[in-house]
């Protein structure tokens, strides 16, 4: 079957689900314009509307690519930072919309870097950026940005990145733990919007590959939630941790 009909029934679908992911026309035209078989060269799962593993990261289901993009709202000419850039589709999907050189994409995994580079090129998006950095750091060269979604969960939102927003920016991303929310974030921390329940991996810092992921995130967010109970703690249970950690030491 021709490509572009599959596409059109993909977003035929997406619109016309009973919660409805595509609710905007450029976000529609977007989805229907991107050659997302350039992204998933595998002909069954291209255009089904499943997720699955690649190269050490989910490549997002079409309806979930349409939740972000939609929650992030972009509109012509904003500029859009993508962080956790994956294979690149969600970052061709917003380059539809805003134009592909105001657009610039950033991941931790070198791997991944050059995957969506390809990909993006060859479905003729040369002109998004994509970078290899950290994403708890942005991309401050090419800060203030309308928009910076986060493809990635993390327990608070990066101040680094809120930073990086102009001042009537927006964050979108999911926000949690075990338990993730996706939400539209003002430049002071505000959460502005809530977009429903997502279940996205951890953001990664530098040091953490995908080949090593669960032992170096696992110890850093064990040392981080037991940091921030530690500092909640008051009264008697407080000298009480004190007085333990001096006789162990």
């Amino acid at each position: 079957m021709d490509r572009a009909v599959l596409r059109d029934d993909m977003v035929d679908s997406l619109e016309h689900e009973a919660k409805g992911w595509i609710n905007t026309e450029s976000v529609s035209l977007a989805m229907r314009s991107v050659p997302r078989h350039e992204f998933v060269p595998d002909e069954q799962r291209a255009y089904a509307d499943c997720s699955f593993e690649q190269f050490g990261t989910r490549v997002l289901a079409p309806s979930t690519a349409a939740r972000l993009v939609e929650a992030l709202d972009p509109t012509p000419d904003d500029s859009v930072l993508i962080v956790g850039v994956g294979v690149g589709y969600t970052a061709a999907v917003v380059a539809e919309i805003v134009g592909d050189q105001n657009v610039q994409a950033i991941d931790i995994t070198r791997r991944l870097v050059w995957e969506a580079r390809n990909n993006l090129a060859r479905a003729g998006y040369n002109g998004v950026l994509v970078d290899r950095h950290d994403g708890s750091d942005g991309l401050p060269a090419y800060a203030p940005y309308d928009r910076i979604l986060l493809e990635a969960a993390a327990i608070e939102p990066p101040q680094t990145l809120l930073r990086q927003l102009d001042a009537s920016g927006h964050l979108v991303m999911p926000l949690g733990a075990s338990t993730q929310r996706l939400v539209s974030v003002s430049k002071d921390g505000t959460t502005v919007d809530e977009f429903g329940r997502v279940a996205f991996s951890p953001m990664l810092v530098d040091g953490e590959q995908v080949d090593t992921v669960e032992r170096n995130r696992t110890v850093r967010e064990d040392r981080e939630f037991a940091a921030r109970e530690s500092e909640g703690r008051h009264g008697w249970e407080q000298h009480w941790i004190d007085w333990t950690h001096g006789q162990k030491h």
